[in-house]
C-alpha cells in the first residue's frame, strides 16, 4: 500500500522552478474559471453613457449581456489573461517563495513580517509584466468593444495611445495590489495555520483560508481598483476629463465628482465574488501543483 504524501510536511523549500510552475498553472486556472463575472466588474466601474452599458447588479448585468451579446462576450479578452497570467503568476509566486525564504518566513511562529514584504514584492514584480495585459483585457471586456483579437488591440491601443498606455495605471496597480496582496498573503497563512495547525494535507483548509483572504483583500482595495480601470479604458472614453486623465489622483477626481463616496465602491459585489472563489482556486490549485511536481 503506498503511503499517502503529507502535502504540508513536505519541505516548505520547494525550489524556484517548482513554485513558478505551479504558480503559472495557478493563475491561468484562477483567472479562467472567475473571468465572466471579472468582465461585469469592468463594465460596472466604467461610467457609461450608453444605457445598454449601464448595470443594476450582477444578476442584471449577466442577463443583459448574454441576451443582447450572446455568452461569448462574457468570455472576450480572456486570452489576454492567458497569455499574460501564466508568465506573471510565475513570477508572482517564485519571488514570494524566494522572498520568504530570504527573510525567514518559514520558521516557527508568526511570520507576519515576513510573508508581507515577500508578498509586497510578488506583486510589484508580477504586476509589471502583467499590466499590460490587464489593459488589453479590459479593452476587450467593454460593451460593443472593437476588439475580438489580443494583438489586434495590442497594435491598436500602441498606435493610438503610445507605449505609456499600458503602463498609465501601473502605480495605481501597485497601490492597489501590494496592500492587496500583503492582506492576502498574511491572511492566508495565518488563517491556514489556525484551521491546519498539523500541516497535514488538507484542500479545504486551502480553499476557505485562500477565499477569505482574497474577500477581504478585494473589499479593502476596490476605490483603488475602480480608478484603475478609468485609467486603462480612458482611450475608450468620448468625454474629455476621462481622456486626459493623467493618473490616480485624477482618476479619484473624476470618481468623486461624478459620484460620490458611493462611486468607490463601483463594482465592489462583483470583485469580491471574484476574488474569493478564484483566490480558493488559485491557492488549492496552487498547493496541489506543488506537491504533484515535485512528486
Amino acid at each position: 500500500m503506498t503511503e499517502e504524501v503529507e502535502y504540508e510536511a513536505l519541505s516548505p523549500n520547494a525550489g524556484l522552478t517548482v513554485n513558478m510552475l505551479a504558480g503559472a498553472l495557478a493563475g491561468i486556472s484562477e483567472h479562467a474559471v472567475m473571468f465572466p463575472v471579472d468582465v461585469i466588474k469592468t463594465r460596472m466601474q466604467v461610467f457609461a453613457t450608453s444605457p445598454g452599458a449601464v448595470y443594476t447588479g450582477i444578476g442584471n448585468a449577466f442577463t443583459r449581456i448574454s441576451s443582447t451579446e450572446g455568452m461569448r462576450a462574457l468570455w472576450r479578452g480572456v486570452s489576454s489573461v492567458i497569455l499574460g497570467a501564466g508568465p506573471a503568476h510565475a513570477v508572482h509566486f517564485g519571488t514570494y517563495e524566494a522572498i520568504k525564504e530570504l527573510t525567514g518566513g518559514h520558521g516557527e511562529g508568526n511570520q507576519w513580517v515576513s510573508t508581507s514584504l515577500a508578498g509586497a514584492a510578488a506583486t510589484i514584480a508580477s504586476d509589471a509584466l502583467m499590466n499590460p495585459f490587464d489593459v488589453i483585457k479590459q479593452r476587450m471586456q467593454l460593451h460593443q468593444s472593437e476588439f475580438r483579437s489580443v494583438f489586434t488591440c495590442a497594435r491598436v491601443v500602441y498606435r493610438n495611445e503610445g507605449f505609456s498606455a499600458f503602463y498609465v495605471s501601473y502605480p495605481t496597480t501597485l497601490m492597489m495590489s501590494v496592500p492587496f496582496t500583503a492582506v492576502q498573503f498574511t491572511a492566508y497563512e495565518q488563517l491556514k495555520k489556525v484551521m491546519n495547525p498539523t500541516g497535514e494535507y488538507s484542500p479545504v483548509t486551502h480553499m476557505v483560508a485562500g477565499g477569505l483572504a482574497g474577500g477581504v483583500a478585494a473589499g479593502v482595495t476596490t476605490p483603488l481598483d475602480v480608478a484603475k480601470t478609468i485609467l486603462q479604458t480612458r482611450g475608450t472614453s468620448h468625454e474629455a476629463d476621462i481622456r486626459n486623465c493623467k493618473g490616480m489622483i485624477d482618476a479619484m477626481r473624476i470618481i468623486w465628482v461624478r459620484d460620490g463616496m458611493k462611486g468607490f465602491a463601483r463594482g465592489l459585489a462583483p470583485r469580491v465574488l471574484t476574488f474569493m472563489p478564484s483566490n480558493a482556486l488559485c491557492w488549492l490549485s496552487y498547493e496541489f501543483f506543488k506537491a504533484v511536481i515535485r512528486e
